[in-house]
């Protein structure tokens, strides 16, 4: 087992890299004696679910897969089941699935009767490597990504390497993009790992899904310390590909996963980065490359979009101002930083 501590005001909690069999026993021991509600999608639950059996309500609260899973509606339905099934303040929810889940599933715990404890274990690695960490709760609201939510920190996170054995492979590719995120806002050497064994990652060949997992929650955990609730600019570089990634989401629908709108994104930090003299040109290049090697789309084009249509949807971003938008750009691979009030202008002409 490998316990990562994440600790900073207003939380501390673990984040465990082990089995879930391995740690049935602590679940038992935080339930205490009591039946937990848990939160899942149908197919998760078929998979999973009977691991919870001895901790866990009979009757599961099952929300639709995916972004779908993200809505006002599913909301209500949660917290609809909670109060049937006469769940008591303080009682902790065990959210089971992806990162839809682990979101609208802490939300619900952080509305119900002014807060209940959450216990993600996410089952994507795109959940395992970034969402399950942090706190962020949230839905999407009136068109736009992430609109509506709260910060409700975890009392434990329980990443399990082997539910990923079931994964299909695009989802697994979409939670790469987020793996590569790390290298690129502060580590160039991971990135270099990453082009030498991004390959065994996704194919789950030996131990590279758990060591990436292992590298990456550190890597989170430190940005969340620093600036656990997103204000001073340091936990913002987290969002490197996001601004334009979430756009593009919102545009495409349910067509594109989140990994694939950020490894767009990402790309396109990059080139505009470098098209504005900020980023060697090469490094651009070895960025969607390594994404395209990857088999990740690295274009608005493979989006089926265009770049005019993704520049008005970037204006609706909660990080712009009336200046302009804010950008995490790059000087370089493991060089990003956050760019405020980026011109307008150069960066619709740039997305044209």
């Amino acid at each position: 087992m490998t316990i990562i501590r994440v600790a900073h005001a207003g939380a501390d909690y673990e984040v465990l890299v082990a089995s879930i069999a391995e740690l049935v026993p602590r679940l038992a021991g935080i339930a205490n004696g009591c039946s937990l509600p848990l939160v899942s999608d149908a197919t998760v639950y078929e998979l999973y679910g009977g691991a919870f059996a001895s901790m866990a309500l009979d009757e599961p609260i099952l929300i639709p897969a995916g972004e779908t899973a993200k809505d006002w509606r599913v909301l209500v339905e949660i917290t609809d089941r909670l109060a049937a099934l006469e769940v008591k303040r303080g009682t902790p929810i065990i959210a089971l699935g992806g990162g839809s889940v682990g979101d609208v599933a802490g939300l619900a715990a952080s509305l119900f009767k002014r807060g209940c404890p959450i216990i993600h274990v996410p089952t994507t690695l795109l959940a395992q490597v970034d969402s399950a960490i942090g706190g962020k709760t949230a839905i999407d609201a009136a068109g736009q990504k992430n609109l509506v939510g709260s910060f409700h920190h975890p009392m434990l996170v329980i990443a399990d390497p082997a539910l990923l054995d079931t994964l299909d492979e695009r989802q697994m590719r979409s939670g790469y993009a987020e793996v590569v995120k790390y290298g690129l806002i502060d580590d160039p050497g991971f990135f270099e790992w990453c082009e030498a064994n991004g390959g065994a990652v996704t194919a789950g060949v030996g131990t590279a899904r758990r060591a990436v997992i292992e590298h990456c929650i550190p890597a989170k955990a430190r940005f969340v310390s620093a600036d656990p609730d997103d204000t001073l600019g340091t936990r913002a570089l987290l969002n490197l590909g996001h601004t334009f990634g979430h756009a593009i989401e919102s545009l495409a629908g349910h067509h594109l996963l989140h990994g694939e709108a950020v490894a767009i994104g990402m790309v396109l930090t990059f080139e505009f980065s470098a098209e504005i003299g900020l980023c060697p040109v090469g490094d651009a290049e070895r960025v969607k490359a390594h994404l395209l090697s990857a088999g990740l789309p690295v274009s608005i084009a493979d989006a089926g979009l265009g770049g005019p249509a993704v520049f008005e949807a970037m204006k609706a971003d909660k990080k712009s101002t009336a200046a302009g938008p804010t950008l995490i750009l790059a000087k370089g691979i493991g060089r990003a930083f956050v760019a405020r009030n980026v011109d307008a202008g150069r960066l619709a002409a740039f997305l044209a």
